[in-house]
């Protein structure tokens, strides 16, 4: 392709980044009321399962048909139509590919490409047989045999910190998460490292190929004229990105799974692109490895952060941005959870730069990722109840003393 010519996918990601940038500042969504966003403390979130018999689902997805596709670790995707229920069938079987020899490998992420509704191709991450190699692949619903495999990390080790969200941005470019290497106390010093894809959200355009690659690498990557290091790199200097998503301005929420001391919601804007969020020099704000630490070095600090060292949480379940129309006063309110304390907290951009945050309720036990179906409305999932669970917003009376905090 001649260089003078601009890539499509670069276009189209232009021109919706201009029509996001014009949706933020209204609430969508025609036929609903212009009610304003309301203070969080006046919001709850309510759940109602809807489904059960799900063997360890652990990412989920919206399609264009109303349908929510359900990975469960093993390598199996399961279907679920609000008006059917939960599909007896897998739709989808990929275990002989899948290693699944510790807690957190697996079949770990699921997006469908932007143009699903006429190629079904789907976009899968998970650890491969036979060491267990962080794997980004692409392969038609329909015909699974023809699974392509397009980037791959090696990750034989240690089990933990797979990292694995995979999804598309409105830019048309695929990111995909993934985790430090394992163990503790970044073993590898990966965070830091640019010459790795460890502990990295990648972005790729998988529209064309380039050489032997079945991608290219976009020229806007931040690192690319970088010696030594990575080409597909976006963002760095994180510890396991479990799940991130992006908002309709291309921003990506990514809510990074904490060593000991806290959990971080990390808030990344289309523009910070080779932004180096701070691990292993930094656990959230704190410091945490003072030799990772580099002078002159700017690293950005998380939008939200809440303690981890001895209180019941565990793990960050990054989350979404609602953007559906049942609750037009909860329109542009991010929710996240915990794994082992499933409180909701919710995050919110001001105008001023600052953000809002409050507790606005509790999901279900064991929550493994929050999806959003082709609505905008929510989901969430439960790991070992194996449930799936519809998440509303409610209002509710301030209380007086009480209220959201500003950040």
């Amino acid at each position: 392709m001649s260089r003078r010519r601009r890539p499509a996918a670069t276009l189209a990601g232009l021109l919706v980044l201009v029509l996001s940038a014009l949706l933020l500042a209204s609430v969508p969504a025609a036929g609903t009321s212009r009610s304003r966003a309301v203070p969080l403390s006046e919001l709850t979130v309510v759940t109602e399962q809807v489904a059960f018999g799900l063997q360890r689902p652990i990412a989920i997805t919206g399609l264009p048909d109303g349908r929510m596709l359900i990975a469960e670790k093993n390598g199996t995707v399961r279907a679920y139509h609000p008006d059917t229920g939960l599909a007896a069938e897998p739709v989808l079987d990929l275990s002989a590919r899948i290693d699944t020899s510790d807690n957190e490998r697996g079949l770990l992420g699921i997006t469908p490409a932007p143009n699903f509704a006429r190629t079904g191709m789907l976009y899968v991450a998970y650890t491969s047989l036979p060491a267990g190699a962080l794997t980004l692949a692409r392969l038609p619903i329909s015909a699974p045999q023809r699974l392509q495999v397009l980037l791959t990390q090696e990750h034989a080790e240690y089990g933990n910190h797979n990292g694995g969200q995979v999804a598309f941005g409105r830019d048309g470019y695929l990111y995909w998460s993934t985790g430090d290497g394992g163990h503790a106390n970044d073993p590898y010093k990966a965070g830091q490292d640019l010459g790795t894809l460890l502990g990295k959200i990648v972005r790729i355009d998988v529209n064309r190929a380039c050489g032997a690659k079945p991608y290219c690498v976009p020229s806007t990557n931040p690192f690319v004229r970088t010696p030594g290091a990575r080409p597909e790199i976006w963002l760095y200097g994180l510890r396991n990105p479990w799940r991130f998503s992006v908002d309709i301005d291309n921003s990506l929420w990514i809510g990074d799974v904490g060593q000991g001391l806290v959990e971080e919601i990390n808030h990344i804007r289309p523009w910070q692109g080779g932004a180096n969020l701070g691990w292993s020099c930094k656990e959230g704000t704190p410091v945490f490895d003072v030799e990772q630490c580099r002078p002159g070095v700017r690293y950005v600090d998380p939008v939200f952060e809440y303690e981890h060292f001895l209180t019941e949480s565990c793990s960050v379940i990054g989350g979404v941005v609602y953007r559906g129309s049942r609750t037009p006063e909860a329109w542009g309110t991010y929710i996240a959870s915990d794994y082992c304390a499933p409180r909701v907290y919710a995050v919110r951009p001001q105008r001023d730069g600052s953000y809002e945050t409050a507790t606005i309720g509790n999901f279900p036990t064991q929550p493994t990722a929050i999806g959003a179906d082709v609505h905008g409305e929510l989901y969430v999932l439960s790991d070992y109840p194996g449930w799936l669970s519809r998440v509303r917003f409610e209002r509710v009376p301030p209380v007086p003393g009480e209220g959201a905090t500003t950040r």
